[in-house]
């Protein structure tokens, strides 16, 4: 670090910003500080970013355990390179915490590598996050939604649920509006069901013959109102997602080949990583950010658990469900590693390391551009091949068979003979 080299250190709060400005000494390794406190308010923060000019700051390090950082970094932008530290990895002894300490710390342990930085992606990204975990999130308020008015007709011993598919589908919101309305009559309301239900009129009947009472026909009725509320808001941020994404529909076309990935889920992985995925170098840092890939706790040279790394939450959710759905996918690449997987790792392993296995794909994808061809599952494979033939000479010798290889003329590995 070159000498009278500035960086500082903000320590965020609510009202106030406790900051630093550390100068790097003569030597290169000695650095010597200047404090100061503003409050949060517009002013002061374009008061701090004068000072800050004014010293020639080259750096910004801040900390914030709540979102209280955002004014301070909108303020900052395009000013100053800044960086946003973790909390735990700026902690200090338990007992002497101080504000300006902290700040100082975050400045010293930037310098030294030592500070874990969270990824601020630029303005436009951090609109489409935005939208795309408002989405999600509504999805989320729409499952519970679901919950509760399953929940609900239980109480009411009416199990509608049991006997159709989607409760909330075409003849399901017809039945339970006209629960709503006062229905009460099980013929009636099987009558509202469509003629393409798997149930017969006589089950929906006896499905939908129980007891219930006006307020809780008052709070189905609140429920209805809210999904469908939901449905139109989820409607609304999609069409706006298509909007702001057009430019990289591209990238969501070549995303939407892998099995498992749909358009939202593109949108998303589009909305979290960027559309070129520029700020991971490799598939094993994107991996190791998100936190898919196995984890390491070493010491004296052993490592005492593989547990995956904490990482990007929302990420870590699509994830799961885009493994799901594409060990789903018939005859796909996936699928036929699920089940070679499965028997070995477990369930709930194979499906951590699908997930593993489709963000690096989906890195390729975006950092190197390149399109995904499914070829199906590798059945062929001649190392798999050869792999099922000596764990099958190893049982056979276990069982007491005396075994001779010989070469077979028609393929290019050896044939065991009895």
């Amino acid at each position: 670090m070159r000498s009278g080299y500035m960086v500082a250190g903000i320590d965020v709060h609510k009202k106030m910003l406790a900051v630093v400005i550390g100068r790097v000494g003569a030597t290169g390794d000695g650095l010597s500080f200047e404090h100061r406190r503003f409050t949060t308010t517009a002013s002061r923060l374009q008061e701090l970013k004068l000072w800050l000019s004014e010293c020639n700051t080259d750096e910004v390090v801040m900390e914030s355990t709540a979102q209280y950082w955002r004014p301070v970094w909108l303020t900052l932008e395009g000013t100053f390179k800044l960086h946003l530290a973790q909390a735990r990895s700026n902690a200090g002894p338990a007992g002497r915490k101080n504000d300006f300490r902290d700040a100082e710390r975050a400045v010293r342990r930037l310098l030294s590598g030592d500070l874990r930085l969270s990824y601020v992606p630029d303005a436009e990204q951090r609109l489409w996050r935005l939208l795309s975990r408002t989405k999600r999130q509504l999805g989320c308020d729409r499952v519970r939604l679901h919950s509760q008015i399953e929940s609900l007709l239980e109480e009411a011993q009416i199990k509608l649920s049991s006997v159709i598919t989607d409760l909330l589908g075409v003849s399901g919101r017809r039945i339970l509006r006209a629960l709503v309305n006062g229905e009460r009559d099980p013929e009636q309301l099987a009558a509202l069901g469509h003629e393409r239900l798997h149930a017969s009129k006589q089950q929906l009947q006896d499905a939908l013959t129980g007891s219930m009472h006006r307020l809780q026909a008052i709070v189905l009725g609140q429920y209805l109102d809210r999904v469908e509320t939901i449905e139109r808001q989820i409607a609304e941020l999609d069409a706006e997602l298509m909007a702001v994404l057009e430019p990289h529909q591209d990238v969501i076309r070549r995303l939407c080949a892998v099995p498992g990935i749909g358009i939202s889920a593109a949108q998303q992985l589009i909305a979290e990583i960027g559309p070129t995925a520029a700020v991971f170098p490799s598939g094993a840092q994107l991996s190791s950010w998100v936190g898919v890939c196995p984890g390491r706790e070493e010491s004296a040279g052993v490592s005492a658990s593989d547990r995956s790394p904490k990482g990007n939450r929302v990420l870590r959710g699509l994830l799961t469900q885009v493994a799901h759905a594409a060990i789903a996918a018939k005859g796909s690449y996936f699928q036929e590693r699920y089940r070679r997987m499965v028997s070995r790792l477990g369930p709930g392993k194979a499906i951590w390391a699908i997930a593993h296995r489709i963000l690096r794909l989906v890195w390729k994808i975006l950092h190197q551009g390149v399109e995904y061809v499914e070829h199906g599952a590798r059945s062929g494979d001649p190392r798999a091949t050869l792999i099922r033939g000596q764990r099958m000479l190893a049982a056979l010798r276990r069982m007491g068979y005396n075994l001779q290889v010989l070469a077979s003329p028609n393929t290019q590995n050896p044939a065991p003979t009895v």
